[in-house]
């Protein structure tokens, strides 16, 4: 009886604790992943194409350091409006929180983007561009890895100069383009 007491008492305390209710992108994530206005994709390095061999080990480390990108876009209609505006107002809240550091933002009053980051300076675990357009809807795009910093992902941009995109992986982005 006392053990059962006690592992309920255990398991009631770890999920009072386990539970965060802050708003985060992760939750914003899967919350909107099947919401008929939204288009969720994750694209992994592969995308990328990129014969190995032929990159620097400066590159090649910044390759390593990349883990996968989710990307949520809404597509913006003239009938969703209303959702458009809650819907951009959720993400600039989510990323006013301290934990995101913004890097820099640009744009005007409809118009705009902003790039993010979590962790630290020297361990980045997550960039966020947050782009929108009130003709044509927002994208959150969240780069994931592990020992990311600022060079990493200038060197990471060079790879892409380099890469064969799969564009595969990007057909579900193609619908929001149009």
């Amino acid at each position: 009886m006392k053990a059962s007491v006690f592992t309920s008492v255990l398991l009631a305390l770890l999920t009072l604790v386990s539970c965060n209710s802050d708003p985060s992108l992760q939750k914003y994530f899967v919350e909107n992943t099947d919401n008929k206005n939204f288009i969720a994709l994750d694209v992994s390095p592969s995308i990328l194409n990129v014969e190995k061999t032929k990159l620097s080990a400066d590159q090649n480390e910044a390759l390593k350091s990349f883990d996968k990108m989710n990307i949520l876009a809404f597509k913006a209609t003239t009938q969703n409006q209303a959702e458009f505006e809650k819907e951009r107002a959720k993400v600039k809240e989510i990323l006013k929180d301290p934990k995101y550091q913004k890097l820099m933002s640009f744009g005007s009053g409809k118009d705009g983007a902003s790039i993010s980051y979590l962790g630290s300076d020297d361990n980045i675990k997550e960039f966020v561009v947050f782009a929108n357009r009130k003709e044509n809807g927002f994208a959150v795009v969240r780069v994931l890895g592990e020992n990311m910093n600022p060079n990493n992902i200038m060197t990471l941009m060079s790879v892409l100069k380099e890469s064969k995109i799969d564009m595969e992986q990007l057909k579900p982005l193609q619908q929001l383009i149009k």
